[in-house]
């Protein structure tokens, strides 16, 4: 399976649809991937959700530094995480206006 580890994505189903994440990890065994958001979804729990009921919104390129150290396989905080998130909205609807 491709590694999609720091990639933001928005949810397309399930009781979190709409809602940004960013996938944090995979779970090989289930060909599902790990989100979180650092808010509902914690680092420590990631919601397991299969590809198809998410779209990739940034497919990795994002250059914020905790989106960098997940890709470099270092932790993440929640924290981090939500501030990733926060830069990338802000900036998605910058670019949208």
């Amino acid at each position: 399976m491709f590694d999609y580890t720091g990639w933001i994505a928005r949810s397309t189903a399930g009781h979190d649809k709409d809602t940004l994440l960013c996938v944090i990890g995979m779970d090989q065994e289930a060909e599902r991937l790990l989100v979180a958001d650092g808010k509902r979804r914690k680092v420590m729990r990631p919601k397991r959700k299969k590809l198809g009921h998410l779209n990739m919104v940034s497919f990795g390129t994002f250059g914020h530094q905790a989106i960098r150290k997940l890709q470099e396989g270092r932790p993440v905080s929640d924290r981090e995480l939500r501030r990733a998130l926060a830069a990338f909205r802000d900036e998605s609807d910058q670019g949208g206006n």
